[in-house]
């Protein structure tokens, strides 16, 4: 194959060149242009690396995995109702992948092995269960011999004990016969008792060691009077029947009673119990007696006695809920509306170390005064050139590595409606990069930016671009900013001032200087450990994403599945990713990143929260949620006697009711400011809903219900809503650019406006004499003196300069005939309808209304 040039390489590989000359600088191939030859050895060499980069490696003979495509396409014909035949195209898409056989063995090796560690695991867990159940049983028997060996010592003892007090008693005995004169052992005589009461002591003093538990010892105590021979009574019941009672069936496990009875768990508490209840601003009956463990028809009824009349779902107030409260013997301790969301993060950041961070830098102007196209120039992109109409209607961050070091980026939209955009970007920034254009001067988008810097209280670096302009005027531009205290460092202010053109790059390295000087005097710090918080640039509704927020770090470090609290939303990060569409797996400080992984879109300018679970993630968003609610419901609640006039005064007027669908969160609430802002004493514009996302057919029932049109901004409706389009019949109107669609809905309120009525003084005549007719009455002789005097015209009698009487001619005639009009300088006679006072030297002024239509 004969050598190529680098364009027409590039134009068989349909890649731009700018993108080839990248590729082949980053394998190592110096070429010097796009005109310049490559060989087949460069291609080789790029193709190499290339594979090399896109993951390959060495094995270059043959991919690891191969996915086939196949598509068919048939028709079917199929009979309808209406006797006409219907042709359906029916396409099957079969796709299948087809892996190497050693990724295959590869893969069912990796999972063996992690098989074999999970049962190893398993298998020395139940050793260690088994060696701990064997060391328990062993423990246990050690225990029953200590306690057999202690029982068996503690009867040897009682029989030693038994067997010395007999010998002792039978020696006194002895004695005792010696002393009568018998010998010891003959039997007593007839006349004297003989002495059992000490063996019956001793028998009963046997059984007390033997037999008598603990629990038993007051009965033990009775000694021979509870007893009868020495042993115990038996009980017997009085009725014959008891007999065939069905006996108990004693559980182990159990605890009984000293009688052997079995005895339940529960005990009867000896004292109330007394709780500690937390009451909220507003609490339902059914949680008030859920936290005081009661029943919900107590709680009811302390109410109705107190003369509250409320249901269990009912909600009441923190006053009334102590006095409940306290009614039923418990103590209330109040709580906070916001106490949930104190401490949310539960962590102190006093110790935590804090490090460098890049600037955040925030570009910010008049529209149409070059910002995006300076930072443009600094990324080396072409971002300007997909912008609708030329200028950015979104927030955009960028994180730049320039080679004087890191700088993040905030891209701030110039058109009036984007104030809140402006606002919210001077609140998270660091440094301001104010673009003021050259040939242009201060404009009120430049005024209005640099008075949110002041209100946030960040410096201002003033990038005066388009100086390569011949009717460039930087003086003028120093001047006029002069006037709304942004005073230049050459006049003795504290702003820098930087000459730059976006076009030709000059002053560009100057402006990264003044930038990294001020982030140097700053001393910027942050924490990169413990849990990150930042804040919410924009956020969006992306079709097979979900909700998409662009997020800049403020402090510590997002990482890949940290629960997250966004304003009322909550998730879980699931990917994050870059401004070039990189995936990356943390997020340091100052670094914008893009976040998947919410519940909803949430609101930009929101603060995003690491928290430490998804649990106390879900509460706090869910009471957040439940606050807006109530508020919002309240609101509509407390209508008072100046809502009522203002809904009359209302319907008095026009009203254009709007539902606004966009493709970003900043983007629906500047056109809906904007569009809100447009209303005026006659016309009343009223956005029903503002959102993100495509347009569907719940939208189209909204508008049709409420008759309203429907402004799609960035956005199209899907195919439920264009069928829901064609059965209601409702507008719907797509924009790219917002001023296009602020102009139409003007156009639209222009149309509504009640037409202006301008009066056009057409002829005057002076009255000369008066007549008197018995037909017409009092007839004006009149002379034309300007203009013409028309029949049909309404007139006007002035005397002396002064309106005495309005309306309308009964006669005009010129000699005896009757005309239409009599033009200047022409004698007449002017018959008044319905006013007979008409004097000589009066005037009479003929005019006519004019209809003018207006315009907002």
């Amino acid at each position: 194959m004969a050598d190529v040039t680098v364009s027409q390489f590039a134009d068989v590989l349909k890649v731009p060149v700018d993108r080839l000359l990248v590729q082949l600088e980053q394998a190592g191939i110096t070429v010097s242009g796009a005109d310049a030859k490559i060989s087949d050895e460069a291609k080789m060499e790029l193709l190499t690396h290339l594979r090399r980069s896109h993951g390959s490696g060495e094995d270059t003979a043959a991919p690891r995995k191969i996915t086939l495509k196949r598509k068919t396409q048939t028709e079917l014909k199929m009979a309808s109702t209406q006797g006409r035949a219907r042709t359906v195209n029916v396409e099957v898409r079969v796709k299948r992948t087809y892996v190497k056989r050693d990724v295959l063995e590869e893969q069912n090796r990796a999972q063996q092995e992690q098989a074999d560690v999970k049962r190893r695991e398993v298998e020395a867990a139940q050793q260690v269960e088994a060696e701990k159940a064997e060391a328990e049983r062993r423990e246990q028997e050690r225990v029953d011999q200590e306690n057999r060996r202690r029982l068996e010592e503690e009867q040897q003892r009682a029989r030693q004990a038994e067997e010395t007090r007999r010998a002792q008693e039978q020696r006194e005995r002895d004695d005792a016969d010696r002393d009568r004169g018998r010998r010891p052992g003959d039997a007593p005589r007839p006349q004297e008792p003989a002495r059992v009461e000490p063996k019956v002591e001793a028998r009963v003093e046997h059984k007390k060691v033997e037999r008598v538990e603990p629990q038993r010892a007051p009965d033990a105590a009775r000694g021979a009077a509870g007893t009868r021979y020495g042993r115990q009574e038996l009980h017997v019941a009085g009725d014959a029947s008891a007999r065939f009672k069905k006996k108990k069936t004693r559980f182990r496990g159990r605890p009984t009673t000293p009688d052997g009875e079995q005895k339940h768990g529960f005990e009867m508490p000896t004292a109330p119990m007394k709780r500690e209840v937390a009451v909220s601003e507003t609490i339902t009956v059914a949680e008030l007696a859920q936290r005081m463990a009661v029943k919900a028809n107590e709680v009811i009824k302390a109410l109705m006695g107190m003369g509250v009349m409320a249901t269990i779902n009912q909600t009441i107030d923190q006053d009334t809920a102590v006095l409940v409260i306290e009614e039923m013997g418990h103590e209330a301790r109040l709580v906070k509306e916001n106490e949930i969301e104190e401490d949310i993060q539960g962590a102190d950041d006093a110790l935590i170390e804090e490090m460098p961070r890049p600037p955040v830098v925030t570009v910010m102007g008049h529209v149409d005064h070059g910002k995006t196209s300076l930072l443009d120039y600094i990324r080396r992109t072409k971002v300007a050139a997909g912008e609708a109409g030329g200028i950015t209607q979104h927030i955009g961050a960028y994180h730049v590595e320039t080679p004087r070091g890191v700088v993040t980026f905030l891209d701030t939209p110039g058109h009036a409606a984007f104030t809140a955009m402006r606002a919210r970007g001077a609140k998270a920034t660091d440094v301001v990069v104010l673009v003021v254009a050259a040939d242009d001067g201060v404009m009120p988008q430049t005024i209005e930016a640099a008075q949110h810097a002041r209100a946030a209280g960040v410096p201002i670096v003033v990038a005066v671009n388009k100086i390569d302009k011949p009717d460039a005027d930087v003086e003028r531009v120093r001047t006029e900013l002069s006037k709304h205290n942004v005073i230049s460092e050459q006049w003795g202010g504290s702003d820098i001032f930087v000459h730059v053109s976006a076009r030709t790059g000059q002053g560009i390295d100057e402006l990264l200087e003044a930038i990294l000087l001020q982030s140097e005097v700053l001393e910027l710090k942050a924490p990169r450990t413990g849990l990150a918080s930042g804040i919410v640039i924009e956020s969006s509704v992306e079709k097979g994403r979900g909700a998409v927020a662009t997020v800049l770090v403020k402090r510590g470090t997002l990482k890949l599945g940290d629960p997250i609290l966004v304003g009322q939303q909550f998730g879980r990060v699931r990917a994050m990713f870059d401004e070039s569409g990189t995936a990356v797996k943390e997020a340091l400080p100052s670094m914008p990143v893009v976040v998947l992984g919410l519940t909803g879109a949430p609101n930009a300018g929101d603060d995003l929260l690491v928290v430490e679970s998804d649990r106390k993630a879900r509460e706090v968003a869910l009471h957040r949620q439940s606050r807006h609610r109530d508020t919002r419901v309240a609101g509509r609640a407390s209508a008072t006697a100046e809502d009522v006039f203002s809904q009359m005064e209302e319907a008095k007027v026009s009203v254009i009711a709007l539902v606004v669908k966009t493709d970003v969160q900043g983007s629906a609430e500047a056109l809906r400011e904007a569009l809100t802002k447009l209303s005026t004493d006659e016309v009343l514009v009223k956005v029903l809903g503002s959102n993100v996302g495509g347009i569907t057919a719940s939208d189209i029932q909204l508008a049709a219900a409420s008759r309203a049109r429907v402004i799609g901004f960035n956005v199209r409706a899907d195919a439920s809503a264009r069928e829901a389009m064609k059965d209601t019949g409702v507008e719907v109107r797509y924009y790219s650019i917002i001023y296009e669609a602020i102009d139409d809905v003007k156009a639209m309120m222009s149309g509504m406006l009640a037409p202006e009525i301008k009066e056009q003084i057409v002829g005057t005549a002076q009255v000369r004499d008066v007549f008197r007719s018995s037909k017409f009455g009092v007839v004006a002789g009149c002379l034309v003196m300007e203009g013409t005097v028309k029949r049909n015209n309404p007139i006007r009698v002035l005397r002396d300069s002064v309106v005495i009487f309005e309306g309308a001619l009964e006669s005009l005639r010129r000699f005896k005939d009757d005309v239409n009009e009599v033009r200047a300088g022409t004698e007449c006679g002017i018959g008044v309808k319905n006013y007979q006072d008409v004097r000589a030297g009066d005037q009479i002024e003929c005019f006519s209304r004019v209809e003018v239509a207006r315009t907002i």
